[in-house]
């Protein structure tokens, strides 16, 4: 009785064995994986285009050059573009946006698409709601959701422009799509709606690698509010890839804050972690009536950057992604938070990322 057991234990481990080995033998489709970010330098500028349609010249070292070469000859590597849904006055309509991703691959970076859902600004003082959308139900709501978010994923991928992340709203940190999405009010709305953004950017993929999904909080110096609004959201099972981040200290707080912030992130979460707006001014603007973190002047300007790279770096950190300025390139009122003067002249913060692009000589001495 024990020997016919025993033979009968052997023969099905042989046939569990011979059915894994066939298991294992049968061809495995082939799976796309998401673009890996060692460390991006990026920028947000959404209306470089537009300041170069309307006569804007940038120039490096005195030399004019496309605004889109100087920052990749300085070592930037990833674009973000906002997108808006059907805008007015603001030039950044899918057409617009698609355009400007395609100069953008042609200098090797990287893109970020911004989802707004809205026709112009979205940030945690307004979502508007798009006025093709207002008076529909939370349900068809997320199914218009989801075809925006698939169709215009679509666009750019057969255009050629394939974000490698894609950000779902813009600073959601009270929602998106008022009232509907409102937060904390109507959480339940508002995952709904974000997770049809994710999946019609699933639909419109197709057979391209799945961008990096980001969510995106605004307050970057706000330790205790941006893990309960993480763990808020990860409580609904959202598949997701990254926490964003903007930090303005003039809105957000100081550097020692933002440095809390970002190691309680870390801790927290199993998700990698980008501060994706930042800036500062290079002339006397948000500080005009207080004293300053940092001088506002060109050199002021510099060190802040420099401080807060220095910042993301120490947490020491694989899953701490990188860093985006918010529109360095622009003209008018916005200006005194760019990287170029009036009359278009690159200032010295232009130059903070270069140690990371020299480095290794070729055979002839000069930069690989």
């Amino acid at each position: 009785m024990n020997v016919m057991i025993l033979r009968n234990s052997l023969l099905s481990i042989i046939i569990f064995l011979l059915i894994g080995k066939v298991g294992l033998s049968q061809e495995t489709p082939e799976i796309k994986q998401q673009v890996d970010i060692t460390y991006a330098i990026g920028a947000d500028l959404s209306f470089l285009k537009q300041a170069e349609e309307q006569g804007v010249e940038f120039m490096d070292d005195g030399v004019v050059k496309q605004g889109l070469e100087i920052f990749s000859d300085h070592g930037y590597n990833w674009i973000r573009l906002r997108l808006f849904h059907t805008p007015d006055e603001l030039p950044n309509d899918l057409d617009y946006t698609i355009e400007l991703a395609q100069e953008a691959k042609e200098y090797g970076f990287k893109f970020l698409l911004d989802y707004h859902y809205a026709d112009s600004w979205a940030d945690p003082g307004k979502q508007p709601i798009p006025a093709a959308w207002e008076g529909l139900s939370v349900d068809v709501l997320a199914d218009s959701v989801y075809e925006y978010t698939k169709n215009t994923i679509t666009a750019f991928r057969e255009a050629g422009v394939m974000p490698e992340m894609v950000q779902i709203g813009n600073e959601t940190r009270n929602g998106m799509l008022w009232p509907t999405g409102k937060l904390p009010e109507n959480w339940d709305n508002y995952a709904k709606l974000t997770k049809a953004g994710i999946d019609g950017v699933d639909a419109g993929r197709a057979q391209e690698a799945r961008p990096i999904i980001m969510i995106h909080y605004d307050q970057g110096a706000d330790k205790v509010g941006a893990r309960e609004f993480y763990e808020t959201f990860e409580s609904y099972n959202i598949p997701y890839d990254m926490i964003g981040l903007s930090y303005y200290p003039w809105w957000h707080g100081n550097l020692l804050e933002f440095r809390a912030n970002l190691l309680s992130l870390d801790r927290h979460f199993d998700k990698d972690i980008m501060l994706v707006e930042t800036a500062y001014n290079w002339r006397p603007s948000e500080y005009e009536n207080a004293r300053p973190p940092y001088p506002e002047t060109p050199e002021g300007q510099v060190e802040f950057l420099e401080s807060v790279n220095e910042t993301m770096l120490s947490i020491n950190s694989e899953k701490i992604k990188g860093i985006m300025w918010w529109e360095p390139a622009v003209m008018g009122g916005l200006r005194s938070r760019g990287f170029f003067d009036d009359d278009g002249n690159a200032l010295p913060v232009i130059n903070v990322f270069d140690k990371y692009r020299l480095g290794r000589l070729d055979n002839e001495g000069m930069p690989d």
